[in-house]
């Protein structure tokens, strides 16, 4: 009788709660999923479901036990979860909320299906004709986490996404050339822009400036990067700060898609 009473008094609160403690869930899930973390994720939910059994059960030693593992949890989880804090924080300060139709773009996960608005595929081509002529590019995507905080270190742009404009800006008499390019929705927001440039990992000899440039951003946000190497003319592909691999340009071109999603 006591738990028809519980359900019965389950107020809109109740529901206002359950819903953003979902949400919650939802981008924490997002933001560690593909990485190391997921699997620390994963087991610090169990640890957490299994001390509320043993505080229901009144498990005394085994509660007690994991209870002081959570309390003094969370200074181990700012340590583990350091960049991914950083990126939750970033998303939810940012002025993308502001925007028309970001709210939703948020929310996309209630959606059956979603699909990146940038031509991918031009950007892509466009990487692979500039590889054989060694013409080195750096390309980034903004995705949640608004870059408007970078675009002013470079030029702000209003281009439309076309090959002939992604090749024509890294043209390397182009004025343009040096430095990123930030795409939105299939914009060239801004040219020119200087990233944070990472120094802590050990990357291939190959890799240059521009690659731990992509490191760098992609590891601080959740934005994405394509290099294209001046001096082999390769392309490489970035997400949470590591260099993943693809087999082909069909196969980043998927990849980006759904990674942009």
């Amino acid at each position: 009788m006591e738990i028809f009473d519980d359900l019965l008094k389950f107020t809109v609160v109740d529901i206002i709660d359950v819903i953003l403690v979902a949400l919650l869930l939802y981008y924490v899930y997002k933001l560690v999923k593909g990485t190391v973390a997921i699997n620390i994720f994963i087991g610090i939910v169990i640890i957490y479901f299994i001390y509320l059994i043993t505080e229901t059960l009144q498990m005394k030693m085994l509660s007690k036990i994991l209870g002081g593992f959570m309390s003094v949890g969370l200074i181990a989880l700012i340590v583990v979860f350091q960049q991914e804090i950083r990126k939750f924080l970033l998303m939810v300060g940012s002025t993308n909320f502001s925007k028309r139709g970001k709210l939703f773009k948020q929310l996309k996960f209630l959606k059956t299906e979603a699909e990146t608005e940038t031509d991918i595929a031009a950007i892509v081509n466009a990487c692979t004709k500039m590889g054989t002529s060694k013409t080195g590019a750096l390309i980034v995507f903004e995705h949640n986490n608004n870059l408007d905080f970078l675009t002013t270190t470079g030029d702000e742009m209003n281009i439309k996404v076309t090959q002939p404009i992604i090749e024509s800006i890294f043209f390397k008499n182009s004025p343009l050339h040096d430095g990123a390019i930030i795409i939105e929705n299939n914009i060239v927001k801004a040219t020119r822009v200087i990233l944070p440039v990472n120094n802590e990992k050990t990357l291939p000899q190959r890799f240059g400036l521009r690659h731990r440039a992509a490191v760098g951003i992609t590891e601080k946000t959740d934005a994405l990067a394509l290099v294209v190497s001046e001096e082999t003319g390769q392309i490489s592909y970035f997400k949470d700060g590591e260099f993943i691999m693809f087999k082909d340009t069909a196969d980043l071109i998927n990849m980006i898609q759904k990674d942009l999603t």
